[in-house]
C-alpha cells in the first residue's frame, strides 16, 4: 500500500511524516523553518522522514504558512485590478485602495444588477486599452464584475481577453466567491492575484525537491477550510490556502485524538492557534477570514491566534511585571547550540555584579544575529542601518556591545528594530523553550545556556527588589506564566464564540455576561486570573493579596497539540477544570492533518423569481431563466453537481460523491382580507462533491 508525506511549514519548525491509512503514523521529523526560503527547511525534514531507503509514496500533501505570512507581512507581486461596472467611489471601500499600493487600476464601462441583467454593455474597447496598459507594470491580472456573482459573463470576456493579449496569470470574481458585497470581493482577488507568483515559488520548489527524491505522486495542498486542493487548483486559487497551517492542526488534531465537540489549541514555537471541533468539524468563520487586517472571502477555519510560542520573548512590560511574547526569538538553548562561542559570553555577563536599576541590565543575554542581507533593489537602509548591519553580519553580536555607548544606545536600538522588521535580522534571547531545558522538560540544545540565561534573569529581578532566588525559580515563573497566558487565551475564545452565538442575549446587549466580562479589564483580571493563577506567582507580585477564590470550568474539552503542549497544558487543563486529550504524534498533528484530509468542492446557485418572466436560475458559470420554479430547480440541481464533482476532480479526488441541498426563503405575507399567503423570495442550491485524493498507483493504472 502506497504511504502518504505530509509536510507542514510551522513558523519555527517545519515537520514532516509517513503515514498509511492502516498503520497510520510511521515515522516523523522536524527542521527548523528556513523563512527566507521555506524549500531549505522543506528539503531537510523530508530528507530526515525519507531516510536512507527508498519509499513507495503515493502522495505528498503540504500545509503552508506562505499566503497568510504574505498578507500579514504585505508582500506578494505587482498586479492589476479591472473593475467592471464598479462606481469610482469603490477603492475607498474594504481597504480596497490600500491593498492595491500603487498597483494599476482601471474602470471598464459594464457589469450587472441583482437580477443578473446587464447595467451598462461591456466596452470591449476600453477593457482591452486598459489590459494593454496595466500589463507591463503587472505580474498577474484580478477581474471583478458588478454583481458578477449574478452573471459572470463580463469577467469570462475580459479574462479571455486578458489571457489572449498578455498570457499573465488571472482570476476573477466569481471563480472565488458566490456571495455578494462587490468592494470585498475585489479585495479577495486583488490579494489572490498577488499570491499566486509566491505560491508558484514554493511548488516549484517542492516539486523539485520531490524529484531530487524520485518522487512521483500528486501533489496537494491543504486549504484554509481544512480540506485538500491539488497544487494545480492552488497556483489558480492560491488565496484559498489562507489559514492552511490553523486548518491542517485542527484536522490533524480531530484524526489522532478521535474526539469531535472540543477546543484544539495548537502551540508551536511563535504562536497558539486555537480554534473549535463540532461534530468532528472545524467551525468555519462564515463572514470570510481575516489576515493581516483583510476581510476576505475566503472560508476558512475560525482560528485565534495569540503570540504565545516556546520560542516567545520572555520580557517585563512598561509596568516591570513579566510577560511572554508576542514576539518570537531565537531560544539561548538553540542559539549556542549553533554558536557555541555566546556561551563564554553569557559566562562573563552571569559572572559581572549586579548593576542598579533595570536599564543597565535590560541588554544581558540578549543577542542579534544575521538572517540575510539585503537586496538593494529593494530596500533602503540608513548609513545607522546599513552600519548595524555590516556589524552583526560579522557573526553574533551581544546586545551589550551594539549598544555600549549610552549616547548613541537609543538610535542603535531603532535601528535594529527595523532591520528585525524587514526580515535581516533576527534577535535572541530567554524563552520557554529555555525554561522548559531548566526544569528538564526538554533537552534538545544547550542546557548550560538557558540555565546562565536564567540566572542572568533571576539577578535581574532581585535588582528590582522581586523575590527570585535563583535561575530554576525563575525558570518556574515563566512556565507559570505562560500557563497563565494560555489560560487567559482560552477564556477568550470561549467567551468570544459565546458573543457570537449570542448565549441566550443580544449581542452587544448589557445583559450578556460574555460581553460584560470581556469588555472590562478589571473584571478579567479579578476572576480570569485569579482562578488561573497559582499561589507562588505571587511571588513577582509581593503586595498581591487576594480575597476571592475563583474558579473557572471550559465547557468543552480540550485537546492540545504541538511540541510545547505536554509542558504547559496539563497544568492548564487542571486550572480550567476540565478534560485534556494529548494525543500520541502531537507534536506533528499539522503534518498528519496534512495527509489525512479529503477534498471537498462547493457548487452554488441561486433561483429567484423574476415577474411576467417565471424563475432565474443564477448558475457559476451562466445565467438561465425558466417558466417554472420545478424547472429551475432540477436545472440549478443537476449543473450545480456537475461542476461540483468536475472540480473535485480537477482539485484531485478520486471516487467522489456528492451531495446536493436545497433551502428556500419562504416568508408569510397578509392579503388585503388580513389572511396570510406564502411569499418565495429564493432558493439556493447547493452541491458539495467529496472525495479521498487519488494515489499515484491509482493515477497510473487510471
Amino acid at each position: 500500500m502506497a504511504i502518504l508525506l505530509g509536510i507542514d511549514t510551522g513558523g519555527t519548525y517545519t515537520d514532516a511524516a509517513l503515514f498509511d491509512d492502516t498503520r497510520g503514523v510511521l515515522a516523523s521529523a522536524k527542521a527548523l523553518t528556513t523563512k527566507h526560503d521555506l524549500s531549505i527547511g522543506i528539503r531537510a525534514a523530508i530528507q530526515a522522514v525519507l531516510g536512507p531507503g527508498p519509499q513507495d509514496i503515493g502522495m505528498v500533501s503540504i500545509s503552508t504558512t506562505l499566503a497568510t505570512n504574505a498578507l500579514v507581512e504585505g508582500q506578494g507581486s505587482s498586479i492589476a485590478l479591472l473593475l467592471i461596472g464598479y462606481p469610482a467611489d469603490a477603492l475607498d471601500l474594504a481597504g480596497l485602495r490600500q491593498a492595491l499600493g500603487s498597483d494599476p487600476v482601471a474602470f471598464i464601462p459594464g457589469g450587472h444588477d441583482v437580477y443578473g441583467d446587464e447595467q451598462q454593455p461591456l466596452d470591449m474597447d476600453a477593457a482591452r486599452r486598459a489590459i494593454l496598459d496595466c500589463a507591463p507594470r503587472a505580474a498577474a491580472f484580478a477581474v471583478s464584475g458588478y454583481f458578477s456573482v449574478r452573471n459572470p459573463a463580463h469577467e469570462l470576456a475580459v479574462r479571455d481577453l486578458v489571457r489572449a493579449l498578455t498570457g499573465l496569470p488571472v482570476t476573477c470574481g466569481h471563480e472565488l466567491t458566490r456571495n455578494l458585497n462587490a468592494p470585498r470581493r475585489a479585495l479577495t482577488v486583488v490579494l489572490n492575484a498577488r499570491l499566486i507568483s509566491l505560491l508558484q515559488h514554493l511548488i516549484l520548489a517542492v516539486r523539485g525537491i520531490l524529484a531530487e527524491q524520485r518522487i512521483q505522486a500528486p501533489l496537494m495542498v491543504v486549504k484554509g477550510d481544512g480540506s485538500l486542493i491539488s497544487a494545480e487548483v492552488a497556483l489558480q486559487r492560491p488565496v484559498e490556502t489562507i489559514l492552511s497551517g490553523p486548518a491542517a492542526s485542527v484536522v490533524g488534531a480531530h484524526y489522532l485524538s478521535g474526539e469531535r465537540d472540543v477546543f484544539v489549541v495548537d502551540m508551536g514555537g511563535t504562536t497558539s492557534d486555537i480554534a473549535l471541533l463540532r461534530n468532528g468539524r472545524p467551525v468555519l468563520n462564515a463572514a470570510g477570514a481575516v489576515v493581516g487586517g483583510w476581510q476576505t472571502m475566503v472560508e476558512a477555519v475560525a482560528v485565534h491566534t495569540f503570540g504565545l510560542g516556546g520560542d516567545s520573548e520572555v520580557r517585563l512590560d512598561d509596568h516591570e511585571e513579566l510577560v511572554v511574547g508576542p514576539r518570537r526569538v531565537v531560544p539561548l538553548s538553540l542559539l549556542a547550540h549553533q554558536h557555541p562561542q555566546v556561551i563564554e559570553t553569557l559566562r562573563c555577563q552571569a559572572r559581572r555584579p549586579a548593576p542598579d536599576g533595570a536599564d543597565a541590565v535590560r541588554s544581558d543575554a540578549q543577542f542579534a544575529l544575521p538572517l540575510r542581507a539585503p537586496e538593494s533593489s529593494r530596500e533602503t537602509l540608513s548609513e545607522e542601518q546599513l552600519a548595524l548591519w555590516r556589524v552583526i553580519a560579522q557573526g553574533v553580536a551581544p546586545l551589550t556591545e551594539l549598544f555600549a555607548n549610552p549616547r548613541t544606545a537609543y538610535f542603535q536600538r531603532r535601528a535594529l528594530l527595523y532591520l528585525v522588521e524587514r526580515g535581516l535580522v533576527a534577535l535572541s534571547g530567554f524563552t520557554p523553550t529555555d525554561s522548559a531545558h531548566v526544569l528538564g522538560f526538554q533537552a534538545d540544545w544547550s542546557l548550560e545556556a538557558a540555565q546562565l540565561g536564567a540566572d542572568i534573569w533571576a539577578r535581574r529581578l532581585a535588582a528590582l527588589g522581586r523575590r527570585v532566588a535563583s535561575g530554576p525559580q525563575f525558570s518556574q515563573h515563566v512556565m507559570q506564566q505562560v500557563v497563565l497566558q494560555a489560560g487567559r487565551s482560552l477564556v477568550s475564545v470561549a467567551l468570544s464564540e459565546m458573543s457570537s452565538q449570542g448565549n441566550g442575549a443580544r449581542a452587544g446587549s448589557s445583559n450578556n455576561p460574555a460581553l460584560a466580562l470581556e469588555n472590562h479589564e478589571a473584571l478579567r483580571r479579578i476572576f480570569v486570573d485569579a482562578a488561573l493563577s497559582a499561589a507562588d506567582l505571587t511571588a513577582l507580585r509581593p503586595d498581591a493579596d487576594s480575597l476571592l477564590n475563583v474558579t473557572l470550568a471550559l465547557g468543552r474539552p480540550l485537546v492540545a497539540i504541538g511540541a510545547p503542549a505536554p509542558t504547559y497544558f496539563p497544568i492548564v487543563a487542571q486550572r480550567l477544570r476540565t478534560r485534556l486529550c494529548i494525543p500520541e504524534h502531537a507534536g506533528i498533528a499539522n503534518a498528519v492533518g496534512a495527509v489525512v484530509g479529503g477534498v471537498m468542492q462547493t457548487a452554488r446557485a441561486i433561483i429567484r423569481p423574476i415577474e411576467g418572466e417565471g424563475y432565474r436560475v443564477h448558475l457559476p458559470n451562466a445565467l438561465r431563466t425558466l417558466p417554472t420554479l420545478e424547472e429551475a430547480v432540477a436545472v440549478a440541481q443537476q449543473v450545480t453537481a456537475e461542476l461540483a464533482e468536475a472540480q473535485a476532480r480537477q482539485a484531485g479526488a478520486g471516487h467522489i460523491t456528492v451531495e446536493t441541498q436545497r433551502n428556500d426563503q419562504i416568508v408569510r405575507a397578509k392579503r388585503d382580507d388580513d389572511s396570510c399567503e406564502e411569499v418565495f423570495l429564493e432558493s439556493e442550491i447547493v452541491s458539495t462533491a467529496m472525495g479521498r485524493p487519488q494515489l499515484a498507483a491509482a493515477a497510473q493504472i487510471a
